[in-house]
């Protein structure tokens, strides 16, 4: 597995252990979070959604399918934007921002790894 398959098939891993987390026991990960506990759905929708981007990243990672790594180097850097935004506009607690530090540092571990590669 080249460099840049392992950086997206790691950040997969990660990805099922945060989609598992929050579809099984979401009300113990949320006050970690300073976010409030919660019986609607959308948290386990969100769950859904991140063990889906978690299968993506794993099989395409086997795969070495390129230019999906491109994009996700794209993607993931954005994510610090946004959480940057909410934490800013007050609707997201200040700690939001170590997830989008996670995306964020996976997302350069890529981007090294594509041009370490070409």
């Amino acid at each position: 597995m080249s460099k840049s398959a392992t950086s997206v098939f790691v950040f997969g891993i990660y990805l099922v252990f945060l989609g598992l987390g929050f579809l099984v026991i979401p009300n113990t990960l949320l006050p970690l979070f300073g976010m409030p506990t919660t019986s609607e759905v959308w948290i386990r929708v969100m769950a859904m959604l991140l063990l889906i981007l978690a299968y993506y990243y794993i099989r395409t990672a086997r795969r070495e399918l390129t230019f999906f790594f491109q994009l996700t180097v794209h993607a993931r850097a954005s994510v610090i934007v946004f959480f940057v935004a909410f934490v800013l506009l007050d609707l997201a607690p200040a700690i939001l921002i170590l997830f989008g530090a996670v995306d964020l540092l996976g997302a350069l571990w890529t981007a090294w790894a594509l041009r370490s590669e070409e």
